[in-house]
């Protein structure tokens, strides 16, 4: 796991886990509404898995649009800031797992490519405050984000992976002003194994847990929490991070993450779920779990139950979409797209205390599988950026001075 704090105030303080650093919020200068990718070169390969865009000349012509959605919310404050959260896939795992990107041509895949692309992607949107995850080439990344005017600070992830979670800032924005209002932002990038839900939901538990303490010290900070969740909208975890609290024993490890039937086949109904033999075990012995795997979950042996001390709401969920880009719980259809997955596991959460007043959507299904998976020419990961705008909530002075 990687996970990375800051919090916006008049102060700077760096410790060697949490990294914390701070912003003036105002409003920007917009950026572009739309963005066009141009045409691409094709390239042959061996199918190695069922292609749902078979059919079409994979990487050719596709024309990428997003769009800012936005809505009138009465109880937002004049304070906003953009927040863009981005897994903007590891070096190292690129090429480890050349198998899950059959379609994409090799020159798409190098660095120097992706790198240029990625931080093209990033500033298009002109965002105040920037959460990567998948970050294992940190500083270069960093030269290029500091010369358009940004700060930054990494956190590597445990474990034998080198790579980690990396926020960056804008560096005019430090709080000038005394009565501007701060936030703390989390960052964080939960493992991806379907079947150690456990690790998953402790992950995510200790997190908001460390997250609960900062706030309370600050007076009860605002918090945004993005990152890449592993876990999609169907999943028992984003049920938790968007209630109060998870009795996880009532499910198996497979509705923890619901990473299962993401495989793109699978999720446009070409070829039916693969029913493997770890599935029909899990579900019957659904609710069994070793004392070890409580204590990873809850932090304790003899709990059940695990608690989210905040309040959080998904910023793309609350802003609408078109049925062309939206699901069923109105999260993307798809934040992550290559030759074993489509679907949605990344995220921007708010607490109490802010607002999301308008998000970039992201890209209709049918024009993503033009592409024949990511990254592309104009897309330098497997995943898409998620772009939110968000606003304090009303003071009762701005209220009564309305």
């Amino acid at each position: 796991m990687a996970t990375a704090f800051f919090s916006c105030g008049p102060f700077l303080h760096h410790h060697s886990y949490f990294c914390k650093s701070f912003f003036c919020c105002s409003n920007d200068a917009d950026a572009s509404s739309t963005w066009s990718l141009p045409k691409s070169t094709s390239s042959s390969y061996t199918r190695r898995w069922y292609n749902p865009s078979s059919r079409i000349q994979l990487n050719e012509g596709v024309q990428i649009l997003r769009h800012w959605i936005e809505a009138d919310q009465p109880s937002a404050s004049e304070e906003k800031f953009r927040v863009v959260s981005y897994n903007i896939l590891a070096e190292r795992n690129a090429w480890k797992h050349r198998g899950l990107y059959p379609n994409v041509p090799s020159p798409y895949l190098k660095w120097n490519h992706r790198k240029r692309v990625i931080c093209e992607e990033l500033l298009i949107w002109n965002p105040d405050i920037i959460c990567l995850q998948e970050v294992d080439k940190y500083f270069d990344v960093s030269e290029i984000m500091e010369k358009a005017g940004y700060v930054g600070s990494y956190t590597r992830r445990t474990g034998d992976a080198i790579d980690g979670c990396a926020i960056f800032w804008k560096a005019d924005k430090q709080m000038s002003k005394a009565k501007s209002r701060r936030l703390l932002i989390g960052n964080i990038h939960v493992l991806y194994n379907p079947s150690r839900g456990d690790v998953k939901l402790g992950q995510i538990r200790y997190l908001l847990s460390r997250a609960e303490i900062l706030s309370e010290k600050w007076s009860n900070l605002p918090f945004v929490l993005a990152g890449d969740f592993n876990s999609t909208p169907e999943s028992a975890i984003y049920k938790f991070l968007s209630s109060s609290e998870l009795n996880f024993m009532s499910y198996d490890r497979g509705e923890l993450s619901g990473q299962s039937g993401c495989h793109p086949a699978e999720v446009l109904g070409v070829k039916k779920k693969s029913c493997r033999p770890f599935f029909s075990l899990e579900s019957q012995t659904k609710g069994f779990w070793t004392e070890e795997e409580v204590k990873v979950a809850t932090g304790s042996a003899d709990c059940q139950v695990v608690r989210n001390p905040f309040m959080l709401t998904s910023s793309y969920a609350t802003l609408k979409g078109s049925s062309t880009t939206r699901g069923p719980t109105g999260e993307p259809l798809a934040t992550s797209y290559h030759s074993k997955f489509l679907g949605t596991v990344d995220y921007i959460w708010c607490s109490d205390g802010l607002i999301p007043t308008r998000v970039v959507d992201t890209v209709p299904i049918d024009i993503l599988l033009k592409t024949g998976g990511l990254p592309c020419e104009k897309v330098g990961s497997d995943h898409l950026p998620l772009v939110s705008e968000i606003a304090f909530t009303r003071t009762s002075e701005e209220s009564n001075s309305q």
